[in-house]
C-alpha cells in the first residue's frame, strides 16, 4: 500500500491541475529568482503568476527545503 503524500508536496497535484504547469517548472522559476527569502518568493509567485497563498507557500517551502538538503 502506498503511503499518502504529506506536507507541501500534497498540494502538487492541485497546483499542476489548476495552473497547467509541472512542478519542475515552478521550482525552476523559484530557483531562477534573484529573491532568496521565503515570503518574498511567495509574494512573487502570487503577484506575477496568480497563485494563491497556499500553493505559492507550498512550492517555496518544498523547493527551499530541497535545496537546503543538497
Amino acid at each position: 500500500m502506498t503511503e499518502a503524500v504529506k506536507g507541501p508536496a500534497s498540494y502538487f497535484p492541485s497546483i499542476e491541475k489548476k495552473h497547467g504547469r509541472p512542478i519542475s517548472e515552478w521550482k525552476a522559476i523559484i530557483r531562477s529568482s534573484p529573491l532568496t527569502r521565503h515570503m518574498e518568493l511567495v509574494s512573487r509567485l502570487k503577484t506575477e503568476h496568480g497563485l494563491g497563498h497556499g500553493h505559492a507557500n507550498a512550492l517555496v517551502a518544498h523547493t527551499l527545503a530541497e535545496d537546503a538538503g543538497k
